[in-house]
């Protein structure tokens, strides 16, 4: 991580500076660039620690469901997360998520009795998801699976 957006003045006062930073890592090729909320004077074109944490839950989540499909024999065809955060506030400016809820559309091969299985294991995988267990508040999830019909084709 590195704080990028020193406009000449340091933290001199809570307008001189840019939250801007990059967050790099050894032997990777992409830095994410990084900034706060936009109501906290961020760019709303750069991601914020929240939108980051929302998305890495979905991720964890994400590939435990994709590798419990494969062991499963559920060909998973696609996988999209619309994940939601939901925040509150203190009086004195600081705040905690209070949930998230992920939202996966997912299309798996094969035919609707496959379906139940598919989503059985949403379950499983929040369980075995390293990210939510180190979470103190609610992490829901709420899949829909819909199915590519192999024998249909």
């Amino acid at each position: 991580m590195e704080w990028t957006g020193n406009l000449g003045k340091g933290t001199s006062n809570y307008q001189a500076y840019d939250r801007a930073h990059v967050i790099s890592g050894a032997g990777k090729q992409i830095k994410i660039p990084g900034s706060s909320d936009p109501s906290f004077k961020g760019d709303r074109s750069c991601y914020n620690p929240e939108e980051l944490l929302v998305s890495t839950i979905s991720s964890c989540h994400m590939l435990w469901y994709l590798h419990l499909c494969a062991d499963q024999g559920i060909n998973v065809i696609s996988y999209v997360d619309n994940a939601t955060g939901i925040m509150g506030e203190f009086k004195n400016g600081s705040g905690k998520f209070e949930s998230v809820t992920l939202s996966p559309s997912i299309v798996i091969d094969g035919h609707a009795a496959m379906q139940s299985k598919a989503i059985e294991l949403h379950s499983v995988a929040h369980k075995m998801c390293f990210i939510a267990n180190s979470l103190n508040f609610e992490v829901r999830c709420e899949p829909k699976i819909l199915t590519n019909d192999v024998e249909g084709m």
